[in-house]
């Protein structure tokens, strides 16, 4: 049964009056947890682990102290074992985590309870994050500076060749699994061992080295040597393929996860034998928007964005709208690479729906400008329009940009790239930990409330 939160303890109360008190900022931020609607929407989700959660069952971990755990694990950029730790190890953090003296939940409990929250449920939570911000006027919405960056993907670099035998190592463990719990299996599929995983770990190894060779010979090696994989890789999906239809006449646990787990890695591995063999064989080049570059999380897009440092990037960009007070209002996960220009329209639809009335001022970077897009501000009642023009000025763009208000609003909008700096070193966005499409939505939707949260506990 869903329990809302542990009863006060006097003792705990008692034990307090022996400790510093708690940080003004944290303990700011404890008070706007307090928020009715934000206790609501995480436990509209909570609610949903079990057909009957809300009316029977043993008692849970309180929705209270889950949230605020998950705040703290963002908040100071801790593991869940970490986590789990600190909050024990602290009377502080007891106090904040309104835990008092219960069993701290383990790091495996707090994990579950946050897979259960979407990314839809957080992105609410972030704009009422944003509501109390208004309500303690910390801001006031008339000013926006919107701009676009990358989270990472947590992977390896890419090649055709660790994919394989990614897919070879993990289909081949699966199948093997598989012989230990059904007889029909091993009739149909021998043992191997670690054998095929080794060689494929090899053969991998080898088309590495051979492609830092220049000479003649080293392409035609390396196709041959991509052959053998393919076929060794060929092998394994075959294999699945005919262990599959004996699993799916089980029911039990093990046999289930076996078969969810060779559903979802054959077809990947499939993916990766035929775009290996149009690039390779075939010098046909694969469109990044067709391409896979994680069998582990094939979500994952191409980004390039012309960065010197990083030409190529993996993940997604994420678009995110902070207003004046140093709050990010609205944040976007975007499919693919999208030109930044398109985004204008929806930041300042969506300010205008959270704030009831359009900024006075709004800027973003050269790639936003078009006319178009002034022209767009214009109509839905922005005053100052800072958005630089690329390429050749005329002399009355030249002298628009001059004015005091619009070089005083480009140094204003140069603050995003602090903000995005402080979300990627202090709250975890420079690389997303999570699991799967639904962990990225929720490690970047943390990432940004704990960052707002950070904000509110020092304005406060």
């Amino acid at each position: 049964m869903l329990r809302d939160s542990y009863a006060e303890d006097k003792v705990f109360a008692e034990l307090l009056e022996l400790v510093p008190a708690m940080e003004p900022g944290l303990a700011a931020i404890g008070e706007y947890l307090e928020d009715e609607k934000l206790f609501e929407l995480i436990r509209a989700d909570f609610s949903k682990r079990w057909e009957n959660t809300l009316l029977t069952g043993r008692h849970s971990t309180p929705v209270e102290v889950v949230l605020r755990m998950l705040v703290v694990k963002r908040l100071y950029q801790y593991s869940y074992e970490e986590t789990e730790r600190v909050v024990s190890d602290s009377l502080t953090l007891r106090q904040f985590c309104r835990l008092y003296l219960n069993g701290a939940p383990d790091s495996k409990t707090i994990m579950r309870w946050n897979n259960l929250l979407c990314g839809e449920t957080l992105e609410k939570f972030n704009a009422r994050v944003t509501e109390l911000a208004v309500q303690h006027k910390i801001t006031k919405g008339k000013k926006l500076r919107t701009d676009g960056t990358v989270v990472e993907s947590n992977i390896h670099s890419p090649s055709d060749s660790r994919q394989l035998a990614d897919s070879v190592r993990v289909l081949e463990r699966t199948v093997q699994s598989a012989r230990t719990i059904s007889h029909a299996v091993r009739t149909v599929v021998k043992k191997t061992g670690t054998q095929l995983t080794q060689k494929a770990r090899e053969l991998a190894r080898s088309i590495g080295e051979n492609a830092r060779k220049k000479a003649a010979a080293a392409k035609e090696t390396g196709q041959q040597l991509y052959r053998a994989l393919i076929e060794q890789t060929q092998e394994v999906v075959r294999q699945a393929h005919q262990v599959l239809p004996h699993l799916k006449k089980m029911k039990d646990k093990c046999s289930k996860r076996l078969t969810s787990a060779l559903e979802n890695f054959t077809p990947l591995a499939e993916q990766v034998i035929d775009q290996t063999e149009r690039r390779v064989f075939q010098n046909n080049p694969v469109p990044a928007g067709e391409k896979i570059v994680s069998i582990f999380e094939p979500h994952t897009d191409i980004i390039c964005r012309g960065k010197e440092a990083k030409p190529v990037e993996y993940g997604h960009k994420v678009w995110l709208d902070e207003v004046d007070g140093g709050i990010v209002s609205q944040y976007r996960i975007l499919d693919g690479n999208p030109p930044d220009a398109q985004q204008w329209q929806t930041s300042l639809k969506a300010h205008q729906k959270l704030f009831h009335h359009s900024p006075q001022q709004a800027s973003a970077d050269r790639g936003v400008y078009s006319p178009d897009n002034e022209t767009l501000a214009q109509t839905m009642g922005v005053k100052r329009i800072i958005l630089p023009q690329p390429g050749y000025k005329s002399k009355q763009r030249k002298m628009l940009e001059r004015r005091a208000w619009f070089v005083n609003g480009r140094k204003w909008h140069a603050g995003v790239e602090g903000r995005i700096s402080v979300l990627k070193r202090a709250h975890g966005l420079e690389r997303c930990l999570d699991h799967g499409e639904n962990g990225f939505h929720r490690w970047v939707g943390w990432g940004i409330i704990a960052g707002n949260l950070a904000v509110l506990g020092r304005a406060t």
